[in-house]
């Protein structure tokens, strides 16, 4: 037999109470904080860079490939630079003097218009040497405000 209900207020449903969605929005929450908190770290605790830099000394240690200085002649074939590292980027074209726009020290006119050609800089090859040859160049592609491709070249080889 079933006792009925005589209270005058009605019972409360306990699955109405939860508000749906509610874990999901906890993972949230918690997934913003986390993200919020890591970038306020890191700007306020950076970590510490190192940089070394390669002195003619450590030329023959680290590798490098053929040194060369003006007034040597250059040959066809030959890599100049550093090959001690692996470089991402590579492209072919010719070396002109003058940068794109204040960018770079030289510019590489590759095929397919000005569009297509890259500012130039770098701290291990003389790039005046190269200026008016074929040339393929492998290094890093950095930031760039103006030049559509800004590369600080590491290794250089003339094909022609």
């Amino acid at each position: 037999m079933d006792i009925p209900n005589l209270s005058s207020t009605p019972s409360i449903n306990q699955e109405k109470l939860k508000i749906p969605g509610t874990p999901k929005l906890v993972y949230l929450i918690i997934i913003v904080l986390a993200v919020t908190s890591g970038f306020w770290i890191s700007r306020f605790w950076p970590t510490k860079t190192t940089s070394t830099r390669i002195t003619s000394e450590d030329s023959l240690v680290n590798n490098q490939a053929t040194q060369i200085t003006e007034g040597q002649e250059i040959k066809v074939g030959t890599l100049y630079g550093n090959t001690s590292k692996t470089f991402a980027d590579s492209a072919i074209g010719v070396v002109k003097a003058g940068g794109i726009s204040g960018e770079g020290t030289h510019t590489l006119e590759r095929e397919g218009g000005k569009t297509q050609h890259a500012a130039l800089t770098s701290s291990v090859i003389d790039l005046d040497l190269f200026i008016d040859k074929k040339v393929e160049v492998k290094g890093e592609t950095n930031d760039s405000n103006k030049a559509g491709w800004l590369m600080d070249v590491g290794s250089i080889k003339i094909l022609e």
